[in-house]
């Protein structure tokens, strides 16, 4: 349980607390000193020691990696495939389906930004088709759609973003994972914004590929993620378009023999500092506990939307049967740019999405750009107070 106790003693944990009001952690969250000083310790024996000599030196942590991701997110550390962001996992999760002309990807409106672009860029290369499952009345994609649209156009990769960038609506990502399997369809959801967010099981959510970041709600250093990969999928040989010499095995002059489980899906080469940064990371949000978790950020987004909605010329965005810690708003007459500035004068960390990022949700709702204020279990109640008395105060 998140107790005042606790949670005063993860922000003296957390510097960055004392500075600002940071409610940009789907942005980036605020890293602790323990992730920090992970990063730093590995670097230091770097200098002193050479970067191939201090790996060796910490191979136990870093193998840790694996076992550490694999408890929090129910699967096992065969399945976990380590990358440098999201949607570098994303993009090899995609690179490793065989598409051919005239096959077809199922999707959302409100799939990420980068991930519509790949599905654009594999339409142009590949001659697939793009089609999108019908929205609910309340917002996010119905799953029912999702079923009668296979009926009529079998498509071979099923794709939905559990939470999008640009709100904060939670995809029912399990009951499209159920469907999945019982039509045999792959399926790949980006957690980017969920991971560390709220508990997720992937064996329970049955999808194949889950590609997440960790400098979001799981707190860890920027340039670090991973892949989780189904072990029917890996039981195919799926493997990435491009490989290298850790992802498989030169077993002889034209062949060659895949790396066992997701580490076919990685590169030799990677940051091993920021690495043990990502285990200590999955640790600590063990630690804390993810239901904990999903329900302090609930709560205080929650509290943040009520604020917001009781100001005149703020408009609150989210829609959608069940939302998470993304509180998304646009106010009447003011440029969102110009907006984010106010809060940054007054040391509120917020970001901006632009139409560009999310076409499809800002065309239905009217607005070319939305302030994201996204709290985490570090943030206090009084947080929320103090942001909602600031705007409006300029608005």
């Amino acid at each position: 349980m998140l107790t005042s106790a606790n949670i005063q003693q993860y922000r003296l944990e957390t510097p960055g607390t004392a500075h600002n009001i940071h409610f940009n952690n789907a942005g980036a969250s605020l890293m602790s000193n323990g992730v920090v000083l992970a990063v730093k310790n590995h670097l230091d024996a770097e200098t002193r020691h050479g970067g191939y000599e201090a790996s060796a030196m910490y191979q136990q942590n870093i193998t840790d990696f694996y076992p550490a991701v694999a408890r929090i997110f129910g699967c096992q550390p065969h399945q976990i495939a380590y990358t440098t962001n999201a949607t570098d996992a994303y993009s090899r999760a995609l690179s490793s389906i065989p598409f051919e002309s005239g096959d077809s990807i199922l999707t959302t409106y409100d799939d990420y930004v980068s991930n519509q672009l790949a599905f654009l860029q594999l339409r142009n290369r590949c001659g697939i088709s793009i089609d999108f499952a019908d929205l609910l009345p309340t917002g996010g994609v119905d799953p029912q759609s999702i079923r009668e649209k296979i009926k009529h156009k079998r498509p071979k990769l099923i794709a939905v973003t559990h939470m999008p960038t640009n709100s904060g609506l939670i995809q029912d990502v399990q009951s499209i994972g159920q469907i999945c399997r019982q039509e045999d369809i792959l399926y790949l959801v980006d957690g980017c914004q969920t991971a560390g967010q709220l508990p997720i099981d992937l064996q329970e959510m049955g999808c194949d590929f889950f590609s997440a970041t960790f400098r979001k709600f799981l707190r860890g250093p920027r340039g670090t993620g991973f892949l989780y990969v189904s072990d029917r999928v890996l039981d195919k040989n799926y493997h990435p378009l491009f490989i290298d010499l850790h992802s498989a095995n030169w077993s002889s002059n034209n062949d060659y023999q895949l790396a066992p489980g997701a580490r076919r899906y990685e590169l030799w080469e990677r940051p091993y500092a920021m690495m043990i940064g990502a285990k200590v990371a999955a640790e600590q949000a063990g630690t804390v506990g993810l239901n904990h978790i999903a329900r302090r950020t609930k709560k205080l987004a929650d509290a943040l939307r009520v604020g917001l909605s009781r100001i005149e010329k703020i408009q609150v965005l989210d829609r959608g049967e069940n939302l998470g810690a993304i509180v998304t708003l646009h106010a009447t007459g003011w440029n969102g740019n110009d907006f984010k500035t106010e809060l940054n004068r007054r040391n509120v960390n917020s970001s901006i999405v632009l139409t560009e990022s999310a076409r499809f949700d800002f065309a239905q709702k009217n607005i070319d750009w939305a302030v994201r204020l996204s709290p985490h279990y570090y943030n206090l109640e009084e947080e929320v107070d103090t942001v909602t008395d600031i705007i409006e105060s300029f608005v």
